[in-house]
C-alpha cells in the first residue's frame, strides 16, 4: 500500500494544526532545528534505548521516534513545511492506534524525549530558553491534537466496518448476497487492492471461490476450485501476513505476480477451517495487531453469518417444498372432487333417475283398487327425487360447473342464491376485476368463500351476509361478513370443531396469502383474506423443486 495516500485523507485537521503555528513559532522551531542539528542522532539513540528498556516494541519505537520535536526539526532543516510533520504525526498516530499502544504511554514517551532534550537548553540565555520552551509546549499541543484525530480515524473506521458487516448480515437473504458484501467491506477497511473469500467443500476438501472484489469493483465470481491439499501444511489454518513471495499462500492463481503482499484470515469452526479470506496489496504491507484482531473477529462473524444464511436458504427451500407438496394435495383434491362428482353423475345419478322413472311407471300401472301400493310407490318416488336433488347438490359442491364454465363471479352469485333459497338470508355480492383471474386462484377463492358460506349456514343464525371479491394491485381481496351470533376467536381457534377455520387458514398459507378473522359474541363475524394473484396451484399438480444439498463450508 502507498502510505502517502493516507496522508491526504483528512487535510482539514492537518491544516488546522498547522495554522496554530504562526510565524513567531515557526522561527523558534527553526532555531530548535539549528540547536539539534548536531545532536539529533545521539538524542534519538538515547530515546530509542529508553523506549526499549521500558518495554516498547520495535515497531512502536519507530513510530514514536517519528513524532518527536527532533523529527520535526529534521524536516524543517530539510526545508519541508510544518504541515509535512503533522501528516507524519497523523500517519504514525494511526499506526500506534493499530499497534494497541495506549495514549497515556504515548504521552509518557514524549515526556521522556522532553526530559532528554532539556539539558541542551541550559547553556542558552534565559529569554531564548523561555521562547524555546514555549515553542516545545505549542508543538506538543498540536502533536497531541493530531494524535487524537488519528486515533479517532482508526476507531471510526473500525466502527464503520462493524456496522456495514452487521447491515449486510441483516439485509442479505442468501449467501450469494451476504459474502460479496462482507468481503467488499473488509477489503475497503484493509485498504487492499483485492479481496477474495473461499469456502471449503467438505466432500472433496477443495476451496471454492464465493466472493471477490478488486479495487472498488465487485467481481463476477469465477468458477474457481482449488485443491485442498494446501491445508495439510497448516498455511491456511492460521492467520498469516506475507510480503514478497506470496505464491505459497494465495489461493487465486491470478494473484501470483500481481500482488506483493497477502493477508490470509481463516474462517474456523471449532478445529475445522471452513473457509479463508485473503487480501492482496500492490506493495509490501504488514498488518498491525488491531487490524489482525478486527479481521479475526470479522472472520468469525462472517462464518456465523454465512451459516445462518445457509440455514435460512435451507429453511426457505424446505418451506417451498412444503408449499409445493401442499399445492399438490390441493390440486389432487380438486381432481378427486371432479372424479367423484363425475362418477356420482354418471353412475349413482343416472341409476336413481332410472329408478324414479320405473317407480313412476309402476305407479301408473297399479289399479286404483290397490291404493295402498300406489301410495307407497309415490312416497318411494318422492324420496328418490329428494335423493337425486341431494346428489345434484353434492355434485355442484364437489365440482361446480358454474365456476369452470362461467367463472368466479357467477359461482359466488350461485352461493348467494343458495343462502337466500335454503336459509332465507339477505345476501349481497360485490365483485371487481375478476375476469383475468387465473383458474387456480379462482378455485382457491371459491373454496374459501364456500367454506365461509357453509359456516354461516350452520352456525351463525345470520339474517344478512356480505360477500366481496376484488382483484387489484396483484392481490385478490376476499371479505365475507355476517350479522350472526359471532364467537370469541381465541376460544374457537383452540377447539377441535374449528377444523373448518384451520383448513381455510392452511389453504391461504399454502398460497402465500393472509388470513384474518374478526368476531365477537352477538356482533357478527368477518373473514378477510388476501391472496397473491400468481399461479401457485396448477390443476395438473405443481412441480416440486429439488431440495438443494447442504454445501458445508
Amino acid at each position: 500500500m502507498d502510505d502517502a495516500v493516507t496522508y491526504s485523507e483528512n487535510p482539514p485537521a492537518l491544516a488546522a494544526a498547522a495554522d496554530v503555528l504562526g510565524e513567531q513559532l515557526r522561527a523558534h522551531l527553526e532555531r530548535l532545528a539549528q540547536i539539534l542539528k548536531g545532536q539529533a542522532a545521539s538524542l534519538e539513540r538515547k530515546f530509542l534505548m529508553h523506549l526499549r528498556r521500558a518495554g516498547y516494541e520495535a515497531v512502536q519505537r519507530r513510530a514514536l521516534a517519528a513524532i518527536t520535536p527532533g523529527a520535526a526539526s529534521r524536516l524543517l532543516a530539510a526545508g519541508k513545511p510544518v504541515a509535512d510533520f503533522f501528516e507524519q504525526v497523523e500517519y504514525n498516530g494511526r499506526r500506534l492506534a493499530k499497534l494497541n499502544l495506549a495514549p497515556d504511554r504515548i504521552i509518557t514517551a514524549l515526556g521522556e524525549y522532553d526530559r532528554l532534550l532539556a539539558p541542551l537548553f541550559r547553556p542558552l540565555p534565559a529569554p531564548e530558553r523561555a521562547n524555546l520552551g514555549w515553542a516545545r509546549e505549542q508543538l506538543q499541543f498540536c502533536v497531541v491534537l493530531t494524535l487524537n484525530n488519528a486515533f479517532y480515524q482508526v476507531r471510526e473506521a473500525e466502527t464503520s466496518a462493524y456496522q456495514e458487516l452487521f447491515r449486510a448480515e441483516l439485509e442479505s437473504k442468501t449467501m450469494d448476497e451476504l459474502l460479496p458484501r462482507m468481503i467488499e467491506t473488509l477489503t475497503r477497511f484493509c485498504r487492499a487492492r483485492a479481496g477474495a473469500l473461499f469456502l471449503r467443500d467438505w466432500g472433496s476438501g477443495d476451496w471454492i471461490l464465493r466472493a471477490a472484489v478488486e479495487g472498488t469493483d465487485k467481481l463476477e465470481v469465477r468458477s474457481l476450485r482449488v485443491t485442498g491439499t494446501r491445508l495439510r501444511s497448516g498455511k491456511l489454518s492460521v492467520p498469516a501476513c506475507r510480503c514478497g513471495r506470496v505464491e505459497g499462500l494465495v489461493l487465486d492463481p491470478a494473484w501470483r505476480g500481481r500482488y506483493r503482499s497477502c493477508w490470509s484470515v481463516p474462517l474456523a469452526a471449532g478445529d475445522c477451517v471452513a473457509g479463508v479470506m485473503q487480501f492482496g496489496f500492490a506493495g509490501p504491507y504488514e498488518w498491525l495487531p488491531r487490524e489482525q484482531d478486527l479481521l479475526a473477529a470479522a472472520g468469525e462473524r462472517c462464518l456465523l453469518a454465512a451459516e445462518k444464511a445457509r440455514l435460512v436458504e435451507d429453511l426457505a427451500a424446505r418451506e417451498e417444498q412444503v408449499r409445493a407438496l401442499g399445492a399438490t394435495v390441493v390440486a389432487t383434491e380438486e381432481r378427486e372432487r371432479r372424479r367423484i362428482s363425475a362418477e356420482l353423475h354418471d353412475e349413482a345419478g343416472q341409476s336413481l333417475l332410472c329408478i324414479r322413472l320405473q317407480l313412476e311407471l309402476l305407479e301408473r300401472l297399479i289399479p286404483e283398487s290397490l291404493e295402498y301400493l300406489k301410495t307407497g310407490l309415490a312416497e318411494t318416488r318422492a324420496l328418490t327425487e329428494r335423493t337425486i336433488s341431494e346428489i345434484r347438490r353434492l355434485i355442484s359442491a364437489l365440482s361446480p360447473a358454474v365456476l369452470e364454465q362461467l367463472g368466479l363471479p357467477a359461482a359466488l352469485r350461485q352461493i348467494a342464491t343458495r343462502l337466500r333459497r335454503f336459509h332465507g338470508m339477505e345476501v349481497r355480492v360485490r365483485t371487481a376485476n375478476l375476469v383475468e383471474l387465473p383458474d387456480c386462484v379462482a378455485a382457491v377463492a371459491y373454496r374459501l368463500i364456500q367454506e365461509c358460506a357453509n359456516n354461516i349456514a350452520r352456525h351463525s343464525s345470520a339474517s344478512s351476509v356480505n360477500i366481496s371479491a376484488v382483484h387489484a394491485d396483484g392481490r385478490l381481496r376476499l371479505r365475507v361478513a355476517d350479522d350472526g351470533v359471532g364467537f370469541r376467536v381465541e376460544e374457537k381457534s383452540g377447539k377441535s370443531e374449528s377444523h373448518g377455520l384451520a383448513g381455510m387458514r392452511e389453504r391461504v398459507t399454502l398460497c402465500r396469502g393472509e388470513f384474518q378473522i374478526q368476531s365477537r359474541p352477538r356482533k357478527g363475524t368477518q373473514v378477510l383474506i388476501e391472496l397473491p394473484v400468481t399461479p401457485e396451484i396448477d390443476r395438473n399438480g405443481p412441480k416440486i423443486p429439488d431440495c438443494p444439498g447442504r454445501n458445508r463450508a
